[in-house]
């Protein structure tokens, strides 16, 4: 019992420094690039594109063709570069950005896979999924904490020296990704081609699981703020409540997911993805902004719920030696397709307008829900 406690100790901390650090770099080297070094916002994109690019290429190529013991050297390794980086990120200039944060981004590509399999190890399937349920939650807890931690001390320091203060996340991640425990894989089975991946009926199920939520989540989370301005005339006081109202029943879903792990994930896979759509279809009636509110505080629900049951059904549907493939393969594709989503966005909000792109994604949602429903007749 207490080497449980130990191990879930720590990948919980180092899921919350990892991901908490991750997400500063994702939103403040847009800020740096922007008004410390002059980017447009071309270059801005970019650099948050080549970002993603990294971490896709560390993860689906080069992390998931690896053998344990090759890929924990690889992880130790990544974890130290990343922690001795970010104080170069305060000394930036014009040239030196582009290389820390493809650097920074690739080295990422060997952290976040590696420590959701070692959350899926244990045999027991209701403590494995207790314990990846738990991991999503500190991924919930580090995406509030972070930011405040960030708003905080930036009344304090520039915006340069927060790269300095946050490398004390860095640093906990070097540390303890000594502690992370890595599976035993047997020798025939790391010589399984991607294809025997992608045709599992759990890894295409957990594709299109969270693509459904992905993709209006992304758009939520730029351009949800924008359209209550522009429709509601709110202040920005109210745009932030709305989403702390997000996060909040997205954190009580996860929680939920870790006092009672699901039986019925395909069930609650469609009751999740039917959510999406609801609150989707919400947020396009709204008339005013307690309407558009509660499509918040519904979305917030399947947010709380995707990650959680796609990651649920790769433990259900790989053995052991096969998960870090899995994950590698599910995490690159996730990194790939928040690299195109604002692309994509960008163009149809700039051609039809920000709502006809909300009913875009409606329809899209319930296209790939059908697909969702005939896929998890194959799940086991």
């Amino acid at each position: 019992m207490s080497s449980l406690i130990y191990s879930v100790l720590v990948i919980v901390s180092m899921t919350f420094a990892v991901r908490a650090s991750n997400n500063m770099l994702a939103t403040t080297i847009p800020l740096l690039v922007k008004y410390n070094l002059n980017f447009n916002g071309v270059m801005i994109g970019l650099i948050s594109a080549i970002f993603s690019v990294a971490t896709f290429f560390m993860s689906g190529f080069i992390n998931a063709s690896l053998k344990s013991r090759e890929r924990r050297i690889l992880f130790i390794t990544s974890a130290i570069i990343y922690s001795i980086l970010f104080p170069f990120f305060a000394i930036a200039n014009f040239i030196s950005v582009w290389i820390l944060s493809i650097a920074v981004g690739f080295v990422l590509g060997a952290l976040m896979p590696n420590i959701i399999t070692s959350a899926s190890l244990y045999p027991d399937q209701r403590i494995r999924e207790r314990i990846v349920s738990i991991y999503t939650l500190a991924l919930s807890l580090s995406l509030i904490v972070g930011p405040a931690i960030e708003s905080a001390i930036l009344t304090k320091i520039s915006l340069r020296e927060t790269f300095v203060f946050f490398e004390i996340f860095g640093s906990l991640t070097a540390i303890l990704s000594f502690f992370i425990k890595f599976p035993q894989e047997e020798t025939k089975n790391t010589t399984i081609r991607a294809g025997h991946i992608f045709k599992n009926a759990g890894f295409r199920m957990s594709v299109i699981n969270n693509l459904i939520y992905n993709v209006p989540f992304a758009m939520i989370t730029v351009f949800g703020g924008i359209y209550a301005k522009e429709t509601f005339h709110v202040s920005y006081s109210i745009v932030t409540l709305l989403f702390a109202l997000f996060f909040s029943t997205s954190f009580i879903s996860r929680l939920f997911l870790t006092i009672k792990p699901p039986q019925n994930i395909p069930l609650q896979m469609l009751v999740s993805a039917l959510l999406t759509g609801f609150g989707l279809v919400i947020l396009l009636i709204s008339n005013n902004i307690f309407i558009y509110s509660i499509s918040f505080l519904i979305l917030g629900i399947p947010h709380g719920l995707t990650y959680p049951l796609s990651l649920l059904t790769l433990t259900r549907s790989f053995p052991p030696e096969l998960r870090n493939k899995a994950n590698s393969y599910f995490f690159s594709i996730l990194t790939a397709i928040g690299t195109l989503i604002p692309i994509i966005f960008g163009l149809t909000i700039q051609f039809f307008g920000m709502k006809i792109t909300f009913i875009f994604i409606t329809i899209f949602v319930f296209t790939l829900l059908l697909f969702l429903k005939q896929t998890s007749k194959r799940f086991e």
